[in-house]
């Protein structure tokens, strides 16, 4: 009797498997999970904020607000949780930044689009936002944040 083999990750990663592909033992399902969690908790901090100050700020202030609660919290989530990659946490942590701060600046650009120029709600428009973002975060994420290529070894 063989013993199964833990899936090679995807995209080039290497390291071992995060705790949490060791409970769904695939790790794009794993990515999904904390891109999952990672997705509700940004769009709780913006409520949160819209909420808390938004009547006065403005929804903007409460997308800069979340973002800065949401973005470090998302990282150590794939880069732990998930991944468990070692080495080059700067890089790691500046493509993870790219990424995600391009897709901050398309929720911005998306959001203005909706809420001033078609007048829908903030929250509403800001939850089809994210699900727009979190689809092309996935990509972002697995082919670049945390890529490792196979001759890039792993201390």
């Amino acid at each position: 009797m063989t013993e199964p083999q833990t899936p090679a990750p995807p995209a080039g990663m290497s390291g071992a498997a995060g705790p949490l592909m060791r409970i769904v033992k695939n790790q794009k399902i794993a990515f999904l999970l904390a891109g999952g969690v990672n997705t509700a908790l940004g769009t709780a901090w913006f409520i949160v904020w819209q909420l808390l100050i938004g009547e006065r700020y403005g929804y903007h202030a409460a997308i800069v607000l979340g973002y800065l609660c949401n973005v470090l919290c998302a990282f150590a989530m794939y880069r732990y949780l998930v991944f468990r990659v070692r080495g080059h946490f700067l890089r790691d942590l500046l493509r993870f930044f790219v990424v995600n701060f391009g897709a901050f600046l398309a929720n911005i650009s998306l959001m203005t689009v909706a809420v001033s120029v078609f007048h829908f709600p903030p929250i509403p428009s800001q939850l089809v936002v994210t699900a727009v973002m979190a689809v092309v975060s996935f990509f972002g994420y697995r082919d670049f944040s945390f890529r490792r290529k196979s001759q890039d070894p792993t201390p």
